[in-house]
């Protein structure tokens, strides 16, 4: 792989900001073996991240299991995504804490784990970021379109946020988790329902006096990427039950909460946003 004295084997593998080089930006592998980068655009990264990292450091934060699985010894990022990943919760949980003391805890956990989702994280790396580039992949996920991948944006942001913690201290950590992620916490802030459909679909039921809501699941034939149909049906007292819509989604979570909501806008269609919000935070707790 990367090895200094490799570079026309490796080189393919590395993303397009980077480039191979004898001495500059180069670390030791726990075997010795040296490997040498250049992030091409670093400066530019680094500008995005709001925060200067060792070379190294933000080389290992960058490096995903499929590349290092490639080039024996060479670290991966994922012992620094576990504790950036604890540093993240924290840091939200803590700012949750102190910005909304009136909230209850039921709608503080809803919101940290909207703010802090992969979907979340794999937005502020694409728009905040611009981080798929700098992702160093193995063959198999580079060519699968891997530095576009949710999970894979998600993790890497979380190991960027350990690499600043190592470096930084934890002032350091809390000023780029307000940097990348204050504009997600004030929109999950407004979101009301939205913060958990299913959830808010159930207290609605129970305002309304309806029965729960249930899901019935189905999955295509397709047995490397499936979709999934989540069919919400209303139970009746004679023992039959009404579908009331249908969504699809690439795991039966999803295909869920999509389904969930569309059954909520049917079901308060002639209730307003803010008394819809309102009822869902008074109700639920």
């Amino acid at each position: 792989m990367a090895h200094s004295t490799d570079r026309q084997s490796s080189e393919h593998l590395l993303p397009k900001n980077f480039t191979l080089k004898s001495k500059k930006h180069h670390r030791l592998d726990n075997k010795g073996a040296q490997y040498s980068f250049v992030i091409d655009n670093s400066d530019q990264l680094l500008h995005n991240l709001g925060f200067s990292l060792e070379p190294s450091l933000l080389i290992q934060a960058l490096t995903h299991r499929s590349f290092a699985h490639e080039n024996p010894g060479l670290p991966n990022n994922e012992r620094l995504e576990f504790l950036g990943d604890s540093v993240l919760e924290f840091v939200v949980t803590e700012t949750l804490y102190d910005k909304y003391p009136e909230w209850p805890e039921g709608r503080l956990a809803k919101m940290r784990a909207k703010a802090v989702s992969e979907g979340a994280l794999a937005h502020v790396a694409r728009t905040k970021l611009q981080l798929g580039s700098f992702v160093l992949l193995g063959h198999g996920e580079s060519t699968g379109n891997g530095s576009d991948k949710d999970s894979i944006l998600c993790d890497t942001v979380e190991s960027l946020i350990g690499a600043v913690f190592l470096e930084h201290g934890i002032s350091g950590a809390r000023l780029i988790i307000h940097h990348l992620l204050d504009d997600t916490l004030n929109e999950v802030a407004k979101e009301g329902p939205a913060l958990d459909w299913k959830t808010a679909l159930v207290v609605l039921s129970h305002h309304l006096k309806i029965k729960e809501p249930q899901y019935v699941m189905e999955a295509d034939d397709n047995l490397t990427s499936p979709t999934f149909t989540a069919h919400v049906i209303i139970p009746q007292l004679n023992g039959t039950h009404n579908e009331l819509t249908s969504a699809q989604g690439p795991s039966k979570r999803k295909a869920q909460l999509a389904a969930a909501k569309n059954a909520y806008r049917i079901l308060s269609k002639d209730m307003t946003i803010d008394k819809r919000a309102d009822e869902f935070v008074a109700q639920e707790h």
